[in-house]
């Protein structure tokens, strides 16, 4: 499989996640699996795992998964997050992403849902003065 995103596109997406981080103690991450096997929401959470999102302080890291040769996606949440978000934030975030990926516009979406993400986590979980990075902001990608 050719690399779904450009150079200049992970640019535009890790400076999305430093942009939204910036603004909340949560950690967003995106992870690409170029030969997704079984389930992908199993796989999303395995992923989470492997990628220690379930070790940040508040426990408020989101991880937007994408299999694009299954044409899946899924966004999880940890416990922190999902406990005060409403039901279909992940949904909705979700059907943004769609909406650009059927225009062609994969960086654009995964870029806006990463701005969605960020403000939810900033409205519960800000920015603080001693806040540090936990997670890296480089997107991972996976066999």
């Amino acid at each position: 499989m050719t690399r779904l995103f450009s150079t200049e596109e992970e640019a535009r997406i890790i400076d999305a996640i430093r942009e939204a981080e910036q603004q909340t103690s949560g950690e967003v991450r995106v992870h690409v699996e170029k030969n997704l096997r079984g389930d992908a929401m199993k796989e999303a959470i395995r992923t989470f795992r492997k990628l220690g999102m379930h070790r940040t302080a508040q426990r408020n890291g989101v991880l937007i998964f994408l299999a694009p040769e299954r044409r899946e996606l899924v966004i999880i949440g940890d416990e922190g997050i999902d406990a005060v978000v409403p039901a279909g934030f992940w949904d909705a975030e979700r059907d943004l992403m769609l909406d650009h990926f059927r225009r062609g516009e994969m960086c654009a979406g995964v870029c806006a849902a990463i701005a969605g993400v960020g403000e939810k986590l900033k409205a519960h979980f800000p920015f603080a003065k001693d806040d540090t990075n936990e997670l890296s902001d480089e997107i991972s990608y996976g066999n």
